[in-house]
């Protein structure tokens, strides 16, 4: 275990704007997200010309190969994280100002096709049904069902989300009388799969796995192994507390690169938190989580999180916990058998009970 670090994670500072940062100033609303308009920008005039020459005779053979593998690396290794969590940032607080509104469906319904998402359904899913459910039962993503230190379990809860995903996102929508989010789901998501397939058929094979559908396999196997990392530990006696439910991850460089995404619980605390607030939030509030024993790691992201419970390492990770005061936890022995209970499956009758 460690004691609480140094917090070196991204906060905002003010500094004075000047040319193309004053103009899109006036185009968005808020001074601190300008790193999204820039990112935007690097994705648009890198990723999509790239997605274009894919589908041009320009390139074959082995040329076409290589340029494939190249924006393969442009994808998901540079761009896809950061997309991710701008995609879930302005998803949270709208990004352009109400007169340029229109923007707003740049980042979701065209940068968001080149990046594995089906348009909005993100939101849906997202803010229709996982927020208001916060991991419990209702949540068709929910995480409680499942052994959580099990890869079986995880391929179960992948495979599930990939194959009826929609259906059950749909059926959450109904249940809820939200008659019309389930209609717009459900629309969304399939009539981009009939496009994707359109244009596997009748256009190019080759370049439509590229440029799309490797994207959506690898974005939604990131989405349900960083939820089910963000989510793999539960007090079996309250998963509705916030603190309990979730995990936090500090000084990571995903944080750096992803907008703070690792602090977990604070976003599940206060949804809309600006992300640069999220590192003053947890200094502020760090008594809170000593008194519920939250599981703070210093160093790793959701997905290294995932990796090592897959290998049920729990020893690594008791090295990465931050030990709160001291005496949040009085041995790595108590830690690692906090985050076992944490990590067992509930039971048909504990999650009905929860359902009510």
């Amino acid at each position: 275990m460690r004691a609480l670090p140094e917090i070196t994670d991204p906060v905002f500072v003010k500094k004075e704007l000047k040319g193309l940062d004053k103009y899109f100033l006036s185009k968005i609303r808020d001074e601190r997200d300008l790193p999204f308009i820039y990112l935007m920008l690097k994705i648009t005039f890198t990723l999509v010309p790239s997605a274009i020459l894919l589908y041009l005779p320009l390139l074959t053979g082995n040329l076409w190969w290589s340029w494939a593998a190249v924006h393969f690396i442009l994808c998901i290794v540079i761009f896809l994280g950061p997309y991710t969590l701008m995609l879930h940032n302005t998803s949270h607080r709208p990004f352009f100002k109400k007169e340029h509104n229109m923007w707003n469906k740049y980042i979701p319904w065209f940068l968001g096709v080149f990046m594995g998402q089906s348009p909005d359904l993100y939101f849906y899913h997202h803010m229709g049904m996982h927020h208001n459910e916060g991991n419990m039962p209702k949540d068709k993503s929910t995480t409680m069902p499942f052994q959580r230190d099990s890869f079986l379990g995880f391929l179960h809860y992948y495979f599930r989300f990939m194959l009826i995903g929609i259906i059950e996102l749909a059926q959450y929508f109904f249940s809820s009388k939200k008659n019309a989010l389930a209609i717009k789901a459900a629309r969304t998501e399939y009539l981009y799969m009939i496009i994707l397939a359109l244009l596997c058929f009748f256009l190019n094979l080759g370049a439509t796995m590229a440029v799309f559908v490797i994207p959506l396999i690898v974005v939604r196997l990131g989405m349900m192994s960083g939820n089910w990392g963000q989510h793999a530990f539960i007090d079996a006696t309250n998963p509705g507390n916030d603190f309990t439910s979730s995990i936090t991850c500090i000084n990571s460089g995903y944080n750096k690169k992803c907008f703070n995404d690792g602090y977990h619980i604070g976003h599940h605390l206060v949804p809309n938190m600006h992300w640069t607030d999220m590192p003053v939030e947890f200094q502020q509030n760090i008594q809170k989580y000593a008194d519920n024993k939250s599981l703070i790691f210093d160093g790793l992201d959701f997905h290294m999180v995932w990796v090592f419970l897959m290998f049920k390492r729990y020893k690594t990770l008791a090295k990465y916990i931050v030990n709160i005061n001291g005496n949040t936890f009085a041995s790595e022995e108590e830690v690692i058998e906090i985050m076992k209970q944490r990590t067992k499956r509930f039971s048909k009758d504990r999650l009905l009970h929860f359902a009510q």
